[in-house]
Formats: C-alpha cells, sequence, structure tokens
C-alpha cells in the first residue's frame, strides 16, 4: 500500500499546472525587425514548440520536486497476535442410530448425521485461534484428529465422517475418556470437551459418570449435546416393497448427559430440529470465548528519491538544452 506523509502539498501541483498553462499561452518575446519573413524562413515552423521544451521540462522539475517533498511511502503492515485460546474436543456420535431422518437442511430431509457436520462446520471456522480435536465414536472411539490450529484438515475430516465408522452400538464413556486423555497435561487457560450423542451408552465398558469425573479432575469442562426429536424418528428401511421409512423409537439418555454435564460443570442441551442444534453451537461459541490482542506494526519505505532523482536529471537537461540548443538573442 502507498501514502504521502505530507499530502497537503500535493495542492502546490495545481498552482504549478496552472502557472504553466499560462506560460505557455504568453506569447514570446520579440524584437522589430524589418525582414521578418526572411527571418521566418531561418527559424522555420517547428521553432516556436522548440522554444516551449524547456517550460515544459520545468513544469516537469517541479512537478516532481513536489511529489518528493510529500514523501511518497510503501508500507506494509504486520500483526502479531497473542492469544490466550482454548482447546476443545469435539465427541461427535457416528452410531447407527444417526440415520434418523428427523432433521432438515434448506427444508430438504436430511439425516442426524449430515445436520451435525453442517453446525460443526461452521462453529469450527468460527474459533480461528483456537485447538480443536475430533473424537468419534460408536461401538468404539478413536481420535480422528489431535489438537490442532489446521482448520482446513479438520473440516475435511468432519466433511468426510459416515455413519457407522466406529460401529452401530454408543460408547458415549469411551468416547468422553478418551477425550480428557487428550486434554490431560495440556497447559491453557480453557478446556472444553463438547459430546454429541443420540443414543445410550451400551458398549465400552466405561461408566460416562466415571469418565466425566476424570475430565473434571483435569478441569475438563463439559457440554453434552442431546440430538433427536421427542416420539419415535423417522428412519428409511428396507422393506418387501422397497424402501419405505418407518418410524422408530431412539433411546437418548437424557438423565445420564445431564449428570455428565453436571460433572463437568457444564450444560446439557436437547436439540430437537437443525435450528436449535445452531443455536447451541452458537450459544457454546458465546459462553467459551477468546482472549485476542493483537499489535500492528507499520514498515515504510522511503519513494522519495524515485521522484527526486529524476528531477535533478531533467533539471540539468533543460539548462544544456537552453544554453546549447535554444540560443536567446540578448
Amino acid at each position: 500500500m502507498y501514502r504521502f506523509a505530507y499530502p497537503y502539498l500535493l495542492f502546490l501541483l495545481i498552482l504549478i499546472i496552472g502557472g504553466g498553462l499560462m506560460a505557455y499561452r504568453r506569447k514570446p518575446e520579440a524584437i522589430t525587425f524589418s525582414g521578418a519573413s526572411d527571418l521566418s524562413r531561418l527559424i522555420g515552423r517547428g521553432s516556436f514548440f522548440l522554444f516551449k521544451i524547456p517550460l515544459f521540462l520545468r513544469i516537469i522539475v517541479l512537478i516532481l520536486l513536489v511529489i518528493a517533498a510529500a514523501r511518497p511511502q510503501k508500507y506494509n503492515i504486520s500483526s502479531e497476535v497473542n492469544t490466550s485460546g482454548v482447546d476443545i474436543i469435539l465427541c461427535l456420535d457416528t452410531s447407527g442410530s444417526m440415520r434418523a431422518l428427523d432433521f432438515f437442511i434448506d427444508q430438504e430431509r436430511v439425516n442426524r448425521l449430515e445436520a451435525v457436520k453442517q453446525v460443526v462446520h461452521d462453529f469450527i471456522s468460527k474459533r480461528e485461534h483456537d485447538r480443536i480435536g475430533l473424537i468419534v465414536f460408536g461401538e468404539k472411539a478413536f481420535t480422528q484428529c489431535p489438537l490442532t490450529m489446521d482448520k482446513g484438515l479438520l473440516l475435511n475430516l468432519v466433511d468426510s465422517m459416515e455413519i457407522g465408522m466406529a460401529g452401530d452400538s454408543t460408547a458415549i464413556g469411551l468416547a468422553v475418556a478418551l477425550g480428557a486423555k487428550r486434554l490431560k497435561n495440556i497447559k491453557t487457560k480453557s478446556k472444553i470437551l463438547i459430546l454429541l450423542t443420540d443414543g445410550r451408552n451400551n458398549a465400552g465398558g466405561i461408566d460416562p459418570v466415571h469418565a466425566a469425573e476424570a475430565a473434571a479432575a483435569i478441569d475438563a469442562r463439559i457440554y453434552a449435546i442431546g440430538v433427536g426429536g421427542f416420539g419415535p424418528a423417522p428412519f428409511m428401511v428396507e422393506t418387501m416393497f422397497g424402501k419405505r421409512i418407518q418410524k422408530v423409537n431412539v433411546d437418548l439418555d437424557e438423565d445420564t448427559l445431564k449428570q455428565i454435564a453436571e460433572t463437568g460443570a457444564g450444560q446439557y442441551f436437547r436439540a430437537s430440529d437443525s435450528k436449535k442444534l445452531q443455536e447451541i453451537y452458537d450459544l457454546i461459541d458465546r459462553l467459551e470465548t477468546t482472549d485476542i490482542k493483537v499489535k500492528q506494526f507499520f514498515n515504510f519505505e522511503e519513494l522519495y528519491k524515485y521522484f527526486l532523482f529524476p528531477a535533478l536529471f531533467i533539471l540539468i537537461a533543460e539548462i544544456l538544452m537552453k544554453s546549447l540548443i535554444i540560443r536567446r538573442v540578448p
């Protein structure tokens, strides 16, 4: 980017250009001579314009000097960002029950996981200065992505999640325990674990509340989100007549999720539709703020020399031209 340190000096350009136009229109000095017709043949037609060249050079010199005096500068801005970031582990359920088709995106019916992926995608994009990790769980739980600042990688992994990739059962306790392990021995301002599920702990062999106690012991706050509408959920099933949507009961264990959130000094939320799910993640985003301090540094490069030196060369050219080529009669 470019700027002038003294931009008000540029108003002098108006005076210079105006004075140059007046000088150009002014008739040259003349002498009385009885044989003017003979002199015109000696001078030639181009002599008038040749006579004006020093004037043009002088105007250019003055313009360049004014620009140089205004101190043109090229500058760039560098920023130093100091953050007191938050480490966030996202524990997302990919079990078979996430196939339920009780969510909508742009009025199109989608399964629960697709709705979750869209909302989580937006949540990650907002947390620019935080480290975020991803754990997926079903019958098993595994770290899809450790804590990272690489949001591009994380978003690609979220987009690639599939139902059943960790099994069809629901190991909530195993997922919370793995999340606590990932946050252990990390020195940071805040450790957050966001658990999202639509079922009941029926695999993994670890009690969810005990896992939450382990997370609380390392000062990790837990937000628990129960996904799904109320009553039987629609599923696409194979029948003798082809694929049909049937209502199936899904066992969401809200009592355990509330205990997990209470143990982890967090909150429990129920996401019954896409709008509510978005609101929950927006609320968590506001609750867990990141302190950001930005210092800006301006680096300037002076450019006046690119106008001053050409002005001096043109001035010398004008003097030489008036002394050697365009000579005036005293």
